[in-house]
């Protein structure tokens, strides 16, 4: 496995969940992290806490030129961009019939189009310096359909295929790791409003066997850790006590 010394690594919503812990934990590794996310706030105290290792633009996924910003801002802080991690999203879950369309509207552009804004943000610039890591945080819910998660999944089932056709396009040069995450704690479920499909997850407890997204953490850090010569395609992690 390769040092982490000084590898450049820009993480899109970093501001919660495991993109903060992520870059908490990189930088602990060595890393230089550039950080993207919507709440400036949260940017700023993160990276006072992390000090000269990181730097932040203030990132909406939806926007490309957002994504190409953020990406910059690593050319031009720390010199280069070696790594990104894919992981902003969102998951307001609800049943079809409840015609949801707003929040269906978000997902598509949140969790598929931020994932593609990201990629193609560094692909080029990873292509043309032979090397490159690109890291997509994707679910377990883009493994298996639950009612309720019709959508999310649809979004998440996505990242895989972009993980995928990545991977394809990229041979011999950049290192796709696509993680498929389970129940572990983070903001996501705020996000749930459709009545229905709260009672439905309460009913299964996620909540109570929920770990920390700390795990999910060393599994970015696992996949970045790789030598050029191999690539960690996919990762399911999920706590024990979850049925996949």
């Amino acid at each position: 496995m390769s040092n982490l010394k000084d590898l450049k690594v820009v993480i899109t919503g970093a501001s919660s969940g495991f993109g903060m812990e992520a870059a908490k934990l990189l930088v602990k590794e060595g890393c230089k992290v550039t950080l993207g996310a919507r709440r400036e706030d949260r940017l700023k105290e993160l990276c006072s806490e992390l000090g000269d290792s990181a730097a932040y633009s203030v990132t909406d996924v939806k926007k490309k030129e957002d994504l190409d910003a953020l990406v910059k801002t690593s050319i031009d802080t720390f010199g280069g961009v070696d790594a990104i991690v894919n992981n902003a999203g969102i998951m307001p879950l609800s049943l079809i019939k409840s015609g949801r369309i707003e929040e269906w509207d978000d997902m598509i552009d949140v969790n598929i189009k931020g994932v593609l804004y990201g990629t193609n943000a560094v692909f080029n610039h990873f292509m043309n310096q032979g090397h490159g890591k690109i890291v997509n945080i994707s679910s377990v819910a883009g493994k298996r359909v639950n009612p309720g998660t019709a959508v999310y999944s649809a979004t998440k089932y996505a990242v895989d295929a972009i993980s995928q056709g990545t991977r394809m396009e990229s041979a011999g040069v950049i290192q796709v790791t696509c993680i498929f995450p389970g129940a572990f704690v983070t903001e996501l479920a705020k996000s749930v409003k459709d009545e229905a499909v709260i009672e439905m997850f309460m009913k299964r407890g996620l909540g109570k066997i929920a770990q920390p997204a700390e795990k999910v953490a060393l599994s970015i850090k696992y996949a970045l850790e790789q030598d050029q010569g191999v690539s960690i395609n996919d990762i399911i992690i999920r706590p024990t006590a979850q049925e996949m």
